[in-house]
């Protein structure tokens, strides 16, 4: 059986009051509240340590990988699946 891998769409509100998953949209992209600015990646590292909290993974099963200076992000996860990541998120 290959390895598990599910790549999310994210939405990131940066400045926000606490680091959360607002939501999931019905298209499936996940809305993300980060306390950090969209600065010096510091807003990155705190989307990718959130969603690694949501998801109930370790911080290196995330990688970014589409909208380094976006609000719009892809972050791909190793070891769930689109199912088991959904599931995580909509709890």
């Amino acid at each position: 059986m290959g390895e598990l891998v599910v790549t999310l769409s994210v939405r990131v509100t940066p400045r926000a009051d606490r680091n959360a998953v607002a939501g999931v949209r019905d298209d499936g992209t996940v809305l993300l509240r980060v306390t950090a600015a969209p600065t010096d990646g510091q807003a990155n590292k705190a989307v990718l340590e959130t969603l690694a909290a949501a998801l109930g993974v370790r911080r290196g099963q995330l990688e970014l990988v589409g909208g380094e200076t976006s609000r719009e992000k892809r972050v791909k996860v190793t070891g769930l699946s689109a199912e088991q990541a959904r599931e995580k998120l909509r709890t």
